[in-house]
């Protein structure tokens, strides 16, 4: 469920002295037309958005990683990581759990490309929170940020935006450049991420994130927010195991719980390189989402809860009377069984994430008739059935999150669907919704959890969850 995700050229990855040493380095800017302009448009939440000519019209609610097409092409199926984090930030400034109400928030994407993201945050937070949002959009790819500025000059936000220049960490202006409330950098993304203390960084690279991961954490203030993106995902699921090794220091075991085990991995890295830094992490909202994972964190400063990361981490266990189990010290024998070290601590914020609602989305990030209208006028070849898809795509981005808040972030049992029948000696499986409700009936709680794959989460015990599929299973084809 996304609408597009930025293609970020591999060599963006390492540092680019060229850029730099032709003046480049210190500030971004579109000084022409980007080649190719402007190409074809497409609608993502409230935001036009220029397509490379080459690059097709995206289908709507694709699934998996696209064909790339070059640079500045956009991923359709990233959109609803840009949904959550359109809404994540808006719920942190609407409820003020990161900064104090009169407090500006500094927001960097270090590796924008063609800065959809943060022209999805700059035209769909609502107006009363802009002037707070200091938002920097990064990227080593000048064409990606021509582009990105090309966008922002010929689609421009309802509320304009003039921010004086605060000084950075090193008590100069240099690095700031605001343009109608976003300012373009263009720099290797590690150097970026440390020229400022920032409140809110993201990082979406290209396969694992873990060479951005010291960069960013030192590039938080004492309390801010880190989102990561990582597609990676044979490594993190255990699919390479040689990568998962070599990059994250774990093993892996590819079966069911493959994709719960890839969310855990990650924030155990995370919350490991933290710790180094005496900094501790909270995961807002964790996800495996068809082809990557994205997680969001807080994170404090704070050597006394550093120190407690042992607390949550450790390995799942495979069992032979319930599917796994959470040990902290494996004995060898569990290892063998086992994938690890991963977090096994809470995966969301209750709070945060009861919030994320299909109607919250709705409200924020879909354009009304009027908006629609106008965009048409502008080029964008959009019908009834493009508006309906969208909002099916919006609501998508959300689906069964709220739901699930209360279960997620506590301890709970998450279960496969598709095997619960062999456990319980069932021709089927019970349609999940049916599943969910006799458990709810029953006393317990229970939840879908957003994922390609049927899995629901239950605080009930598993002998529990297996008389009701005993009680609801279907027949036997």
């Amino acid at each position: 469920m996304r609408i597009f995700s930025i293609a970020k050229p591999y060599y963006r990855c390492g540092l680019q002295v060229e850029a730099q040493r032709d003046g480049m380095g210190d500030r971004a800017g579109a000084d022409s037309t980007p080649p190719g302009w402007p190409g074809q448009l497409w609608l993502e939440g409230k935001t036009m958005v220029h397509l490379l000519d080459e690059q097709s019209r995206p289908t709507h609610m694709p699934r998996g990683p696209a064909k790339r097409t070059g640079p500045g092409f956009l991923n359709p199926a990233m959109a609803p990581a840009r949904t959550r984090s359109v809404m994540l930030l808006n719920d942190a400034l609407e409820h003020e759990w990161l900064t104090q109400a009169d407090k500006s928030v500094r927001v960097l994407d270090a590796l924008c490309s063609t800065g959809v993201r943060v022209r999805r945050w700059r035209n769909e937070i609502p107006s009363q929170y802009q002037e707070r949002l200091r938002i920097t959009a990064n990227d080593l790819d000048k064409f990606a940020l021509d582009w990105a500025q090309a966008s922002h000059a010929a689609h421009p936000p309802k509320k304009e935006i003039h921010h004086l220049p605060e000084e950075d960490r090193y008590g100069n202006h240099a690095s700031q450049n605001f343009d109608n409330g976003l300012n373009f950098r263009q720099l290797d993304a590690r150097i970026a991420m440390i020229e400022t203390g920032y409140q809110w960084i993201d990082v979406d690279p290209f396969g694992s994130p873990v060479q951005f991961l010291d960069s960013a954490l030192q590039g938080l203030s004492r309390v801010g927010v880190l989102e990561i993106t990582a597609t990676d995902t044979a490594a993190l699921t255990g699919s390479s195991s040689s990568s998962q090794a070599r990059r994250y220091g774990a093993k892996g075991i590819v079966d069911v719980y493959a994709h719960d085990d890839a969310v855990r991995l990650l924030l155990a890295t995370v919350a490991t390189a933290a710790a180094r830094l005496d900094k501790a992490i909270t995961p807002l909202l964790a996800l495996f989402d068809g082809h990557h994972v994205r997680i969001s964190c807080l994170v404090k400063t704070s050597r006394e809860q550093a120190s407690n990361i042992g607390e949550n981490i450790g390995w799942r266990i495979r069992e032979d009377d319930v599917p796994y189990r959470f040990v902290q010290h494996p004995t060898p024998e569990q290892v063998k069984r086992g994938s690890g070290p991963l977090w096994i601590g809470p995966l969301w914020n209750k709070e945060i994430a009861s919030r994320m609602t299909e109607e919250k989305a709705i409200q924020l990030c879909q354009p009304d008739s009027n908006e629609v209208d106008t965009f048409i006028a502008q080029g964008l070849t959009w019908d009834e059935h493009d508006v309906e898809y969208s909002t099916r795509e919006l609501r998508r981005s959300v689906r069964y999150i709220s739901q699930a808040a209360d279960l997620m972030s506590r301890e709970h049992l998450l279960l496969n669907l598709d095997s619960l029948p062999k456990w319980a000696g069932v021709g089927g499986a019970p349609k999940i919704e049916k599943l969910i409700s006799s458990l709810c009936d029953s006393g317990y709680s229970a939840a879908r959890i957003p994922d390609i794959e049927p899995l629901l989460a239950t605080d009930a015990p598993f002998e529990i969850v297996l008389e009701q599929v005993r009680e609801h299973a279907s027949s036997p084809k």
